[in-house]
């Protein structure tokens, strides 16, 4: 009999590590997947580039003027990119938002439409952001 207490117990600690490291683990994700996030959405600053690698690298003036073309012409050529793939994440998401429209019920569907439109302007003010920089 005291052996099944002991086998008892040791399950359910094992249980215990088991569920504490998918909480851990998870946990971990979001903080690491909110970190990578936040660095993609941040914005690119010329200045502090410009300013680091005349520091570190030791750009002469017309070095400097050099890199800030070169900055500028990438920036462009990113954007160019952005401008073309863009509908098609666009497409994408309406495509999951009709699949979410379709389990929602119609108590639900204004408040998830609420939802998307509070999304949407976030990422419109994001995007504006962006584009000023």
């Amino acid at each position: 009999m005291e052996n099944n207490g002991v086998k008892g117990k040791a399950a359910g600690l094992v249980i215990i590590v088991f569920l504490l490291g998918i909480a851990l683990g998870a946990l971990g994700m979001y903080y690491w997947g909110g970190r990578a996030l936040a660095s993609r959405g941040s914005h690119f600053d010329r200045g502090k580039l410009l300013a680091d690698m005349t520091r570190e690298v030791g750009l002469t003036p017309d070095q400097q003027k050099q890199l800030e073309v070169i900055i500028a012409d990438t920036r462009s050529k990113f954007q160019a990119i952005n401008d073309q793939t863009q509908p098609q994440y666009d497409q994408v998401r309406q495509q999951a938002r009709d699949r979410i429209r379709a389990f929602l019920t119609p108590e639900q569907r204004p408040k998830f439409e609420e939802f998307v439109r509070r999304l949407d302007e976030e990422r419109e003010k994001r995007d504006q952001q962006r584009q000023r920089r």
